[in-house]
């Protein structure tokens, strides 16, 4: 757990905010921390991962106040929500977020498609010859089935295909990009926020950039989310209210998430 705190001594007026989930999510959950921690010093947030899976699981148990997650909720897990708190959940748009490809950056691949692709993570492609790179085995690298970027990937990418038997599971995206700038051979996904020193692959021809994130001709994009048990009252919805602001937008584009919308300039 990462316990973002305002101060080293907590008074008894100190309001808390407890938030849970998704790993992809979790340097955007820091950051709007630590930001709206130094304009509201009574407020102190304890931000923690874990998984998109984890997160909504928490909030189902009511053990936090805001689930982040990187995908939308399962009906299954809508039903256990409705059942266990008699609520069917809130959920805030809060981020836009292109599924980058890592490749090492000596692998002299630069592009693939979205076949490509399906065929490499579901095993039937082994080899980077057959897509043009060098003849060596294609190491697969995967998120674990706890991660929202897992099951969002294995939908929109593999068609619900199973991932390859041969993938090697990390449990966060960090470690995916660690494995990839070790091993040349190696291939894994995750957000465009991470991962400066690996090449983040064009998927038919086009990179995740911000401009075509915003324009949607990247073909792997998803919006990253916010949940509450019920409408949120206090504390809990100003800071929502606050990410959603321009000023919390501007953080989710320094992170290297894409915001909601542009702030534009006004005469």
């Amino acid at each position: 757990m990462i316990i973002m705190s305002a101060g080293c001594h907590y008074e008894s007026s100190t309001r808390f905010i407890h938030t849970k989930g998704s790993d992809t999510m979790l340097i955007l959950m820091r950051q709007w921390a630590e930001e709206y921690m130094k304009m509201y010093k009574d407020v102190s947030i304890y931000v923690e991962g874990g998984g998109s899976a984890l997160g909504i699981r928490a909030l189902i148990n009511d053990e936090i106040d805001i689930c982040a997650a990187s995908r939308t909720m399962l009906p299954g897990e809508v039903r256990q929500l409705a059942e266990k708190q008699n609520r069917l959940g809130i959920a805030y748009l809060v981020a836009k977020d292109a599924l980058s490809v890592y490749i090492n950056r000596e692998n002299p691949v630069r592009n693939l498609s979205m076949q490509q692709l399906q065929d490499i993570f579901t095993g039937r492609t082994k080899n980077w010859r057959v897509v043009g790179g060098r003849d060596q085995p294609i190491k697969v690298i995967s998120r674990s089935p706890n991660s929202g970027t897992f099951l969002y990937f294995r939908e929109h990418v593999l068609s619900d295909l199973p991932y390859s038997e041969d993938a090697v599971i990390k449990n966060t995206t960090n470690e995916i990009v660690n494995a990839v700038l070790q091993d040349e051979s190696a291939i894994g996904y995750g957000g465009t926020a991470y991962g400066e020193d690996v090449r983040h692959c064009r998927i038919e021809n086009v990179s995740p950039t911000l401009e075509n994130v915003q324009n949607d001709s990247y073909p792997i994009i998803r919006y990253l989310y916010l949940y509450t048990i019920d409408i949120p009252e206090g504390p809990i919805k100003e800071f929502i209210d606050w990410a959603l602001s321009q000023e919390g937008q501007a953080v989710v584009a320094r992170v290297g998430f894409i915001p909601l919308w542009e702030k534009k300039n006004r005469p």
